[in-house]
């Protein structure tokens, strides 16, 4: 957890800020530290530790901060259920009993509510969860990005991919899928397409880990037109 924090001290661009009556500029993170520390003990309460090579994944990228996991969520919970008043159920109690007594963690349940209101505090959108091919991802956006080509090349892609499941009842894995637009995207990019898809209505997964199969839901728009 020490090392995880030290590096996104070390990596982070310091964003600066000037306040109405303040004459010093006010230097912070550019994502809040209270925010990354609750992703960070997140991912280590609920990694699954069953899996062989597993780990907790920190990456920094000029657009975003990821948070990955080993292990998809368990009891039923969901992205969308997380950023509302749920249960505390950790995959790993011991650790995060641990977490509570060392102050790590404050409040059972309550880390993905505090994730979401510390970004949209610090004037960041909401974070977002993925949960695909038996890893959760939290990501952090700053939102500092404006509509570009790279929007346009977004749509393409989901719509090549959109394009390829009409063709394939059965459906697809993800490296089936990659392996087919080896051109088109990274396995990165058709995952995170893919889940847009998945909340648009577009596309469903059907198994879990390495056997899930992304199937087009039958009967909808046949491409995904640019907003």
């Amino acid at each position: 957890m020490s090392n995880a924090e030290r590096f996104l001290r070390d990596t982070l661009p310091i964003a600066g800020r000037f306040e109405p009556g303040r004459f010093q500029r006010i230097d912070e993170p550019l994502y809040p530290p209270l925010a990354t520390r609750e992703a960070l003990a997140n991912a280590l309460c609920h990694r699954d530790y069953t899996v062989g090579g597993g780990s907790v994944g920190l990456a920094v990228y000029d657009d975003r901060l990821e948070v990955t996991s080993t292990g998809g969520l368990h009891f039923g919970l969901t992205p969308d259920v997380l950023f509302n008043t749920h249960e505390s159920r950790p995959w790993n109690p011991l650790i995060a009993r641990t977490f509570y007594r060392r102050g790590i963690i404050e409040e059972w349940g309550m880390g993905t509510l505090k994730m979401a209101e510390f970004a949209m505090s610090a004037g960041l959108p909401c974070p977002e969860i993925e949960d695909i091919d038996n890893c959760v991802t939290v990501r952090f956006r700053h939102g500092a990005a404006s509509p570009t080509a790279g929007a346009e090349m977004q749509v393409e892609r989901r719509n090549a991919i959109l394009a390829l499941l009409e063709e394939v009842e059965e459906g697809l894995s993800l490296r089936e899928i990659h392996a087919r637009l080896p051109d088109v995207a990274s396995k990165r990019q058709i995952r995170r397409a893919l889940t847009i898809l998945r909340n648009l209505g577009l596309v469903h997964v059907s198994g879990l880990g390495h056997s899930s199969r992304w199937m087009r839901v039958r009967g909808e728009p046949k491409q995904v037109e640019p907003k």
